[in-house]
């Protein structure tokens, strides 16, 4: 079972996450419909998505688990956002080529879709675990 502790924390950590996330989602969504009006959907949210990342890690680092593993979060963060990416051009590609939907709506299924398991990714790398201390016998 989980404890009330733990269950705090994480309720805390994903509520700072939706946040921070919602912020970080909102700018990159408005720079795709902008580089929608200049650039296919695929090259408008790539540059959209690369700019999010860099805004992501700086929100997690500081505002929503206020740590970081040192290298390790900072060279691993962007594997992260790379699966996410992956999973969201697959949703995109569904949602635009084979249902014939709106190309401005796909990307806020594709966000539905990934936030929980990039939160899960995210929250390993950067929270800290505590080492297991050594008992004398």
């Amino acid at each position: 079972m989980i404890s009330r502790l733990t269950a705090k924390i994480f309720k805390r950590d994903f509520t700072r996450f939706l946040v921070s996330g919602g912020f970080n989602t909102a700018l990159t969504y408005g720079v795709y419909l902008l580089l929608l009006n200049f650039l296919s959907y695929n090259a408008s949210y790539t540059i959209a998505y690369v700019g999010g990342i860099l805004l992501a890690y700086t929100l997690n680092r500081f505002f929503v688990f206020k740590s970081h593993n040192g290298f390790k979060s900072a060279a691993l963060f962007p594997l992260i956002y790379l699966a996410q990416y992956l999973v969201s051009l697959v949703v995109l590609r569904v949602w635009i080529e084979k249902l014939g939907l709106d190309e401005r709506v796909g990307p806020l299924l594709a966000i539905a879709i990934t936030v929980p398991m990039t939160f899960i990714l995210t929250r390993f790398l950067f929270v800290r675990r505590p080492t297991p201390e050594k008992t004398s016998e």
